[in-house]
């Protein structure tokens, strides 16, 4: 009998299209009442775009809030995420969404230097939207917080520390710091994932830069690789002297719990919002 790929996540959750139309359900009726900044660009390729989210009530240096979609490094689109602006503009703050190139057609290295060019163009541009370049924050989901925690390490391959934006915080949710075993995965023809890119890549053989505050969130009902990974990564952190904290969601899976992220009831959604008022 074949062992279950723990990282297909459809296997696990059974309503894994309805909440993943329920993303894009929300996201469409929270853009048709903000103020949206649509597909500003921060580099030449076509999918070089970042959405800008004001609040109503802007006010001059409003805290900036990033977040990096997921999608297992091949899929995925921003407007399909919006929602999770809620807990930022319900504080005051500025959000921003990120696009970036998909796998196989683009390597992974493109994909995180993206991230970074993305998340450092908005805080070069904060002031021209409101924001205060230095109270910038980010959060990503799945591979998304894979290719955030990129903004505060380097590869093992980099030599040298490449150009970063100086962040408060990362919320990191869901994500997968240990790469070595998704090559192997279901999405070997789907991402096509070399051994080499995952081992230069893995944020848990990275070198962690200082981040004043790091949170690894997951839901509860999410499969293992997710909790031992995130327990991994925060273990290294500490290891360094670098704080670093686990918010499990109860009741919550892979899925489910980006629906808490974009509520600003929701004990998540709380965490972020204190994170991006904090900052």
């Amino acid at each position: 009998m074949t062992s279950p790929d723990l990282y297909r996540i459809r296997d696990f959750v059974p309503d894994f299209d309805a909440i993943a139309a329920e993303f894009a359900e929300r996201s469409r009726a929270f853009s048709a009442r903000a103020n949206v900044l649509s597909d500003l660009r921060y580099g030449s390729r076509p999918r070089e775009v970042v959405d800008v989210i004001l609040p109503e009530r802007l006010k001059a240096g409003a805290p900036l809030h990033v977040f990096v979609h997921g999608g297992y490094w091949r899929s995925g689109e921003k407007a399909n995420y919006r929602f999770v602006a809620a807990p930022v503009l319900a504080v005051g703050g500025v959000a921003a969404l990120v696009e970036y190139d998909h796998m196989p057609g683009e390597r992974l290295d493109v994909l995180v230097g993206q991230v970074r060019r993305s998340v450092l163009w908005l805080q070069q541009h904060a002031r021209d939207f409101g924001a205060d370049p230095a109270r910038l924050t980010v959060s990503g989901h799945s591979a998304g917080a894979h290719l955030a925690s990129f903004l505060a390490a380097r590869g093992v391959l980099e030599r040298e520390a490449p150009p970063l934006p100086d962040l408060k915080g990362l919320l990191l949710l869901s994500g997968i710091y240990d790469l070595s075993e998704i090559p192997g995965s279901f999405l070997r023809d789907e991402a096509r994932m070399t051994p080499a890119e995952a081992e230069a890549w893995s944020p848990v053989t990275a070198t962690q830069l200082d981040c004043p505050m790091r949170v690894m969130a997951l839901g509860a009902d999410e499969t293992a690789p997710f909790h031992n990974q995130a327990a991994t990564l925060q273990a290294m952190l500490r290891s360094g002297n670098r704080p670093a904290s686990i918010l499990n969601v109860p009741g919550r899976n892979h899925m489910s719990v980006v629906l808490d992220l974009g509520n600003p009831d929701s004990t998540l959604g709380k965490r972020l919002a204190d994170m991006v008022a904090e900052s």
